[in-house]
């Protein structure tokens, strides 16, 4: 299987297709690279996509250790796996808990970023949220820890902001709650302590943030009700960040509304590469 290595020798497992501008696509909790697949089978006909599997995530390794989980962490395989690629820059996506990475990547290494797109990114973050939602993570890892893991993804893949996929699509969402079935339970575990709970959050970034370089998507399903407010906080913070809002639309977006997704994501790929995806900005403080 094709992986690479990353600064501590983990093993991060990777797929790899098509041939152009690189893409960089980073998963959510309940996903690993092939939540990506929809993607990757329209976008990979132009451009070259590499999706690949956390640390914690089958078929990558899965380190056993509270220490080898965390945000820093999660930016350094994202790192490692464009330097392992021979990748100087890249069109970098992600997904909830990978947008956050994605959004890391563009404040910590703008040059290796031709743009950068968050999807459904924010849970967790508002300060009015933060400790609420710091001990339901610490559950959540109880649960993969004491449940069978069917059990654990069918709870998982059943929460609120995710009713509209089961209820359009119900046969992605059965193809959602394999992906999430299959995925190891301590690593999850160790993934929703460390990295989840423990991440700075986007209100923690602000300062950060007015300074972010990159052209930035911010993409969010209007019925995923957790994200809503940290992606208004993107916009309104990020100088160059454009926010898209997709109707009737839960937090799996990249499953549940896949043509839209690419449409957005091939706009923003195109205009960040030719350099006008500013142009249209208005000037906030006219």
């Amino acid at each position: 299987m094709p992986s690479i290595s990353s600064t501590d020798g983990t093993s991060l497992y990777y797929e790899e297709t098509g041939a152009g501008d690189p893409v960089l696509f980073i998963h959510e909790f309940a996903g690993n690279h092939r939540t990506w697949a929809a993607q990757i089978d329209i976008l990979g006909k132009t451009r070259r996509c590499i999706a690949y599997s956390a640390r914690g995530y089958w078929p990558s390794d899965v380190p056993l250790r509270d220490d080898a989980y965390g945000q820093e962490i999660a930016l350094g395989d994202a790192v490692a796996v464009l330097d392992a690629l021979g990748i100087e820059r890249a069109h970098i996506v992600g997904h909830s808990m990978g947008a956050y990475t994605a959004l890391h990547l563009g404040l910590n290494h703008p040059d290796r970023c031709i743009s950068v797109a968050a999807l459904g990114c924010g849970w967790g973050s508002h300060p009015d949220e933060r400790e609420t939602a710091r001990a339901l993570c610490e559950d959540i890892a109880t649960m993969f820890r004491e449940k069978p893991i069917a059990d654990s993804a069918a709870t998982y893949a059943r929460f609120p902001m995710r009713h509209t996929f089961e209820a359009r699509d119900p046969g992605g969402f059965a193809a959602f709650e394999e992906i999430l079935g299959g995925l190891s339970p301590e690593g999850a575990a160790l993934t929703m302590l460390n990295l989840q709970r423990d991440r700075p959050t986007l209100w923690d970034l602000e300062e950060k943030l007015k300074n972010f370089a990159p052209p930035l998507l911010v993409l969010v399903g209007d019925e995923d009700h957790p994200c809503l407010d940290g992606s208004l906080f993107l916009k309104r913070t990020v100088p160059t960040a454009a926010l898209q809002i997709v109707p009737r639309t839960g937090h799996t977006i990249t499953m549940e509304e896949p043509h839209i997704v690419n449409m957005a994501l091939d706009n923003l790929f195109n205009a960040a590469s030719a350099g006008t995806w500013m142009d249209y900005r208005v000037d906030r403080n006219s």
